[in-house]
């Protein structure tokens, strides 16, 4: 048995049967709460934060959807008025959170490291979870990925994924890396143009691809990712339309996939430049499948950490 979670910040270097366990408990709180119509009293008396130094409607909706079906108090933290905004010390702010006698803190930043650095600075026995910093992780959405593949094809080790878009600025990508080579795959193809792909040193055991077709060939699973327009360098970016012709997934495309090939993307949808509404809204997209499952993979995450024995 691996030892309980105390905080969450990478996927990088977690064992498998870390993961697994995760991804269990995710299907058992599915089945616990009846798909989210019934609520538990696993976390009854703690208290969360969601602190989000970057807009997101999704992942922060998502954890606090998790933490109140668990039962436990949620605040979220309005950075518009809080006094980080007046030059306050990210870490000042941490320890005045911490007198609060919060139980975890959920926190996204564009600052790539941010969470290990409030782990490292935390006086007091909070849990801090990752909900994505910069480029560099997101475990949950990797985490939620995993479990949605897992699903219809659950021999990892027999499967082909690639993973297209702009990699280079993708913390999603990354996590999905980790989590699927921990499982098992060795068949994760990178495809991007050459300026949206990351250097040769990271993810040294994935095969790279500038041509889409080539790479989305034969494979049973394709996760898109939306452009990062916010990280790009105005140089980065290509013709919104040339971009489709060559990196977008519509129909011709998927064909070229194995047969039923799920269909993946995190989100946000960026249609007619990553993906066409025609497969966005196809048989073989599991887009919605993975915002569900993000709720329950966050409850067994949470329920990891702060669960009492």
């Amino acid at each position: 048995m691996t030892p309980r979670l105390r905080h969450l910040t990478t996927l990088e270097n977690m064992p498998r049967a870390t993961i697994e366990r995760l991804l269990d408990r995710a299907v058992a709180m599915r089945d616990a709460c009846a798909h989210g119509t019934r609520k538990l009293d696993l976390l009854a008396g703690r208290t969360i934060l969601n602190l989000f130094f970057e807009p997101s409607t999704r992942t922060r909706t998502s954890f606090e959807l998790a933490a109140r079906r668990l039962g436990a108090d949620v605040i979220n933290f309005d950075i518009g008025f809080s006094s980080t905004s007046k030059g306050e010390e990210l870490y000042d702010t941490l320890h005045t959170l911490e007198a609060m006698h919060l139980d975890a803190i959920v926190v996204r930043h564009k600052i790539s490291g941010t969470p290990d650095e409030l782990v490292r600075h935390a006086m007091s026995g909070v849990s801090v979870i990752n909900a994505g910093d910069g480029n560099r992780a997101h475990p949950t959405q990797g985490l939620l990925d995993a479990l949605t593949i897992r699903q219809h094809r659950p021999n990892f080790e027999q499967l082909g994924v690639v993973i297209c878009g702009d990699v280079k600025h993708s913390r999603v990508a990354r996590s999905d890396v980790h989590a699927l080579a921990a499982l098992g795959v060795r068949d994760i193809r990178l495809c991007a143009p050459a300026a949206l792909m990351p250097g040769e040193h990271e993810l040294p055991h994935c095969q790279r691809f500038t041509d889409f077709d080539e790479a989305v060939t034969g494979a049973d699973a394709v996760i898109m990712l939306r452009l990062q327009k916010e990280r790009m360098a105005a140089t980065d970016l290509q013709d919104e339309a040339d971009y489709f012709r060559h990196y977008g997934l519509d129909t011709r495309r998927l064909a070229l996939a194995a047969r039923s090939a799920l269909v993946m993307h995190p989100g946000p949808l960026n249609r007619g430049i990553e993906i066409s509404s025609e497969v966005a809204d196809g048989a073989q997209s599991r887009i919605l499948e993975q915002v569900g499952n993000g709720v329950f993979v966050r409850m067994a995450v949470l329920a990891e950490m702060l669960a009492r024995p």
